[in-house]
């Protein structure tokens, strides 16, 4: 072997320890423990980070991929770490990586661990300060959104039956455990908050471990919750379990019977107590009005007014008489003065019109003569005739020829005449 032979490409000889980490049985699955560091490094679904020691000496790469998917919790700069990968050689640079397929916080469980993180997210945006709304005294329709095969709906129906019967529990079947549960739930609020139909929601089920309730820890589900127009009931768990939709909800119940309870305020001894109570109260009242009344009139009665009652318009009818006299002279002496303005403006009408109408009249009369002195038929009256063929007045000789039929027009009327001869004079 020559001497240059002996020397390996820094590609080569990465390729050869690519495959002895590839081929090793004890980096196939490594479990590791230590702090993350540089968190920063996100790039779309994956996380790109590292893990060191808590001393510092040591640091390793790690990446996750599709990390959402995998990890309830959200990964934090410093927080210490159990994690399950395998060790990977990245060829181009020559570094080498842990690839994370499992992580949780060590001394402390990763749904707790998420459960804080998410309830310190919705507390800073105040979601859970938000103004609560009040149940209502008197429910006509509950919806209870739960199990339909737990214990849950049985309770919350009894208790309503024993305290306030009139009230309608209406039953929204989900699934409350598991990967599915919060769809479920969310899509049944929903559907009874946008119906309008009913007073009050429970949303509940019994209780069980975190990861049981986990479906109400899911952070939509809260936001659904806090947005409902309907006062909501959250009856999760018992008494010692809180969940985020605890926190959101209007009332909290450590059971479905407080829940119960809780959404009929007033039961039905309680009411019919209080109408006896009111009843009572208003009897009294009205005796009372009653009395005060009856008293009251007594002494009106006594007024020397209804005692005397023409004394109350006496007055009035003597002011009515000399009010219509006074109108009567007015509306006289009113008719009286009109009545000498229209005389007068008829007789100042009367000579305008005969001052404007007379020259035009004179002028009109001196035109006609000069009409008449002008006219044809004034002509006619001194012997004249008028002869006309097809409507149309003969001026001379040439309009005419012999067998023509013409009229004659004279001053007092008219005469058919046919041409005989025609002689034009010699100076035609």
């Amino acid at each position: 072997m020559s001497e240059a032979k002996k020397y390996l490409t820094i590609s080569a000889l990465t390729a050869y320890l690519k495959r002895k980490f590839d081929a090793d049985p004890y980096l196939e699955k490594v479990y590791v423990t230590g702090e993350i560091s540089n968190i920063g490094r996100r790039r779309g679904r994956h996380l790109y980070f590292s893990i060191k020691d808590p001393n510092g000496h040591a640091v390793i790469s790690a990446a996750m991929f599709s990390y959402a998917s995998r990890l309830k919790f959200d990964p934090e700069e410093g927080m210490k770490i159990n994690a399950i990968g395998r060790i990977q050689i990245y060829e181009p640079s020559g570094t080498y990586a842990i690839i994370l397929e499992q992580m949780a916080p060590d001394g402390i469980g990763e749904l707790f661990l998420a459960y804080e993180q998410l309830k310190r997210k919705l507390s800073a945006e105040g979601l859970f300060n938000l103004p609560k709304k009040h149940i209502p005294l008197f429910p006509k329709r509950i919806a209870v959104v739960t199990s339909p095969t737990g214990a849950v709906i049985e309770d919350i129906a009894r208790t309503v039956q024993r305290r306030f019967p009139s009230a309608q529990v209406v039953l929204f079947p989900a699934v409350v455990q598991g990967d599915k549960a919060s769809t479920t739930i969310i899509k049944q609020i929903l559907r009874i908050d946008g119906s309008g139909q009913y007073d009050t929601l429970i949303v509940g089920r019994g209780g069980g471990s975190i990861e049981d309730l986990w479906a109400f820890n899911d952070e939509k589900l809260a936001r659904v919750i806090a947005a409902t127009k309907l006062p909501v009931i959250s009856s999760v768990g018992h008494e010692t379990d809180n969940t985020l939709a605890d926190f959101v909800a209007d009332q909290r119940a450590a059971t479905p019977t407080a829940a119960a309870e809780l959404a009929t305020p007033v039961t039905l001894a309680q009411l019919m107590s209080r109408l006896n109570e009111l009843q009572v109260r208003l009897n009294l009242r009205m005796k009372q009005l009653i009395d005060n009344r009856r008293q009251r009139v007594e002494r009106v009665s006594q007024h020397v007014i209804f005692q005397q009652p023409d004394r109350l318009y006496s007055g009035y009818n003597q002011r009515v008489d000399q009010l219509s006299h006074a109108l009567n002279q007015l509306l006289q002496q009113r008719f009286i003065s009109a009545q000498h303005q229209v005389t007068i403006l008829a007789q100042r009408q009367l000579q305008i019109r005969k001052n404007i109408l007379q020259q035009p009249r004179e002028k009109i009369q001196l035109l006609a003569a000069k009409l008449d002195l002008m006219s044809p038929l004034k002509i006619l009256t001194r012997g004249y005739v008028l002869i006309e063929k097809d409507g149309q007045v003969i001026q001379t000789i040439k309009d005419i020829q012999p067998e023509d039929e013409v009229e004659l027009r004279l001053a007092n009327g008219t005469a058919a005449a046919k041409i005989i001869e025609t002689r034009a004079l010699k100076s035609e």
